[in-house]
């Protein structure tokens, strides 16, 4: 095997970015066969570059898992409205409320990503988060800053800015860009 072409598997070839809700975007390098138990085992391996982490599932395994393609450009718009709605938290225990936040990251769906953003996004003006708010926001962010970026083709810096410009767009957030400064605005951000 000199050239390696791409192998396609179930719909998914290597080289194509997936997510699998356990641990966001990651890029399937090869689909390699593994004998396990005296039986022939196909597998994706899917490559997590920034977490430096190679996964190897079972091709059956893949519905099951939940393993997806990327959202579609307008799922991706989607996700950026659902971060400008207002914040749905429930009165409920915090311990009750970071289980469903975690359960909801881990879903691999983009838009609930983006619930779990929004429902936990502070602005300057409100109170400080907590630690393990701020760690399930931070997860949240990044999970859905990942998919955006390989999805619209920009870094992740980017794509993170394209969330918080639309987390500033919410209710009670007021806007945040150079262009939307009034002078009123503009003395509320002083004070």
């Amino acid at each position: 095997m000199a050239a390696k072409k791409a192998v396609q598997r179930q719909g998914f070839k290597t080289g194509e970015f997936v997510v699998y809700p356990a641990h966001g975007v990651g890029q399937i390098v090869e689909i390699e066969e593994q004998e396990v138990a005296g039986f022939s085992l196909e597998l994706f391996v899917i490559s997590f570059a920034k977490d430096k982490m190679t996964l190897r599932v079972p091709v059956p395994k893949i519905e099951s898992v939940g393993m997806r393609k990327l959202a579609e450009p307008t799922h991706v718009e989607k996700s950026l409205k659902t971060v400008q709605g207002r914040a749905r938290v429930k009165r409920t225990m915090w311990s009750r409320r970071a289980q469903e936040y975690d359960a909801k990251i881990n879903s691999g769906d983009l838009i609930q990503i983006a619930e779990v953003v929004r429902d936990l996004f502070r602005s300057d003006t409100q109170p400080e988060q907590s630690y393990s708010e701020r760690q399930l926001y931070e997860a949240a962010l990044e999970r859905m800053a990942r998919e955006i970026a390989v999805v619209n083709k920009i870094s992740e810096t980017e794509a993170v800015n394209l969330i918080e410009a639309n987390l500033a767009k919410g209710p009670r957030r007021g806007p945040k860009t150079d262009e939307e400064d009034g002078e009123g605005e503009a003395e509320e951000a002083a004070a």
